[in-house]
This record gives C-alpha cells, sequence and structure tokens, in this order.
C-alpha cells in the first residue's frame, strides 16, 4: 500500500498551537473539526463509534488534504428509537435540542473569530444533523463567518450507490444502519480492539421517519441494533473507510471560496 495510504495516527493538531502562533497558523488554513456522540450500539460495539468514526476520518483527511485537527466533541443530540435505539439501553449520554444549538452556536462563533479560511465539520451522529446544520446557519446568516468557507456533513453522506450496490445490495437505509454492518466493519478496521464476537441480526429494521409512541422496543431493534451486523469484516470497513476519505479529498479540492 501506498504510504499516503497508511493510516494517519499523528497529525497537525490546532490544540497543539500556542496563543502566539495561532493568527499566523489560520492564514489560509483549514481546520477539521469531528463531531460525534456517545451512544449504545447493541452489545458489540462501544459506546464511542460516532465519535470514533469522523474521528478516525478527520485525521486522515489532514494527514492527505492539510489543515489542523481540532478536538472532537463528543456529545450529541438525543438518541431516538427508530434511528439509535433511543434511552431504552444504558450508556447514552445526550444533550437536549436547543441547548445542543447553543452550545454548537457559541463553539461555532468561537472558530469563526479565529478566521480560517475552511471550517471542515465532519458528524458522525444521526440526530445532530438537522441542529448541527441549523446552529451553521444561523451562524452564516449573522455573518460570523465572513472570510470562511464552511463544509459540513455526515460521513454517510459521501457513500456512493455504485459503492453501496457493489459491497452492501440489500442495504437497510442509513436511519437504520445503527451498529449494523457498516458501523460494525468500520469499528473491525478502525479499533479492532473494541469490538466483541457477537453479530447480531435484526431482519426487521424501522422504517424511516416513522416513529411510533409507545415504543415498542423489541419489535425495532436487537440488543439496540437496527440492522443486522452478520457478515460485517474489517475488509468491509477498509473499503468504505477509503472511500470516504476520497470523497471528503474530492470536495476540498477546490480551494476556499473558489467557485
Amino acid at each position: 500500500m501506498n504510504a499516503i495510504r497508511q493510516r494517519a495516527t499523528d497529525v497537525p493538531r490546532y490544540g497543539d498551537l500556542t496563543s502566539a502562533q495561532v493568527r499566523q497558523a489560520m492564514d489560509g488554513a483549514t481546520l477539521v473539526w469531528p463531531v460525534g456522540g456517545l451512544e449504545q450500539h447493541g452489545p458489540h460495539l462501544p459506546l464511542s463509534v460516532d465519535m470514533d468514526i469522523p474521528d478516525a476520518l478527520a485525521r486522515q483527511v489532514v494527514a492527505e488534504a492539510g489543515g489542523l485537527l481540532l478536538p472532537g466533541q463528543p456529545f450529541s443530540a438525543r438518541s431516538l428509537p427508530q434511528s439509535g435505539g433511543g434511552l431504552h439501553f444504558p450508556g447514552t449520554v445526550h444533550i437536549g435540542g436547543s441547548t445542543f444549538i447553543d452550545y454548537l452556536t457559541d463553539c461555532l462563533t468561537s472558530l469563526a473569530r479565529l478566521g480560517p479560511a475552511r471550517l471542515v465539520v465532519i458528524n458522525g451522529h444521526y440526530e445532530n444533523e438537522g441542529l448541527l446544520f441549523e446552529a451553521i446557519d444561523d451562524c452564516a446568516q449573522a455573518t460570523l463567518f465572513p472570510d470562511t468557507e464552511v463544509l459540513a456533513f455526515s460521513w454517510w453522506s459521501l457513500v456512493t450507490e455504485e459503492w453501496l450496490d457493489e459491497h452492501i445490495p440489500h442495504f437497510p437505509g442509513w436511519h437504520a444502519e445503527h451498529a449494523g454492518l457498516t458501523e460494525t466493519s468500520l469499528m473491525m478496521y478502525l479499533r479492532p480492539d473494541t469490538v466483541r464476537a457477537e453479530r447480531p441480526g435484526h431482519d426487521a429494521p424501522p422504517p424511516a421517519g416513522v416513529y411510533r409512541h409507545p415504543v415498542d422496543v423489541d419489535a425495532i431493534s436487537n440488543q439496540g441494533v437496527l440492522s443486522s451486523a452478520v457478515g460485517a469484516s474489517a475488509e468491509l470497513g477498509e473499503s468504505l473507510f477509503r472511500h470516504l476519505v476520497d470523497g471528503v479529498v474530492h470536495l476540498l479540492g477546490k480551494p476556499p471560496r473558489d467557485s
């Protein structure tokens, strides 16, 4: 494997700068911010899945495309039953929606004052997405980023239909891909020491966008797993990870503010 495609571990980090270095370091800089969560992911995956994946992706992007890695945001919006298993399983730590938007807005406001050329936000928790985008839009409408291009996305948004058709032809949909085939495979590649031997199956993932209360936990998930993890492998995880890195690098191919 070419050296540039090796997994990145030691990359330039914003937190390693001194205060005296910040102003010069921000000149033309790209800041990469992984945003994740601590959420149950069944009996076989750690609580840190939604943080581990965007953090690894952010590190690799910094290594291959340049920039500075920001410390990851480990807490998230509330887990919902039909997309994350909800709060019926122990371990999940969440922030209320309005508080989360305020928190993100404050973080973004502080980052805006630094004046980087580009801010890249990589999300790893499904329920974060709308709130994260709302916070960014509030900042944009307040013209807090006059000279900064903001690029924000959830990692799964970069997975192409072609990749899915080739590797997971019976894909259940991203809303149900919780502790399933892709997350399990990515974790087997990225952090195999944290993945347990169980591979829970679940043949009846919940439909997208349908919320029923009271929640029938046993019907919508198998021990917190919303779609089957059977068939997961480190090889599939590596293929997906490389596909994601290529997708981000492609998005960053144009210089900031280039039309």
